[in-house]
């Protein structure tokens, strides 16, 4: 795995978590609006179970992933953020924190800090270099 891919695998936990809460409340909506429908006829037991129970059976799994995943995603932003603060260059330390920690984009990045985006991207380019020797040196150290 590159530099990038290590730095961005938050970013991408995070997205699959927003998208997880909005199946979970997609299916909270569903199971809300479910209504029975009551009349005299017998039913046959049989026959499949309510639309309510099981819109609530998948919210629950949904739910138990969504935990997983939050706790992986705070799990993996403790390592980035340990990771980033190896970096000596404090302005290099803040740009990574505010691309790969808050996802903020570049335009947003370069306002912030006070550069042009060129410049943003020259610092990124030397910061993912600097983190490429830390991960290069955890690896030798681990073998």
């Amino acid at each position: 795995m590159n530099t990038k891919t290590y730095l961005s695998q938050a970013r991408y936990l995070d997205m699959r978590i927003k998208s997880k809460l909005q199946q979970i409340e997609s299916l909270n909506e569903l199971a809300t609006s479910c209504s029975s429908v009551l009349t005299g006829m017998p039913r046959n037991p049989n026959i499949g179970g309510s639309k309510m129970a099981d819109a609530v059976y998948k919210m629950i799994d949904l739910q138990n992933e969504l935990k997983r995943d939050i706790e992986a995603l705070v799990d993996l932003k403790k390592e980035i953020m340990n990771t980033i603060r190896l970096v000596t260059d404090a302005e290099q330390q803040t740009l990574l924190e505010k691309r790969y920690l808050c996802f903020l984009s570049w335009e947003k990045i370069a306002v912030e800090m006070h550069y042009s985006i060129q410049h943003i991207y020259r610092m990124h380019d030397e910061a993912l270099n600097v983190v490429d020797t830390i991960l290069s040196m955890r690896v030798n150290e681990s073998e």
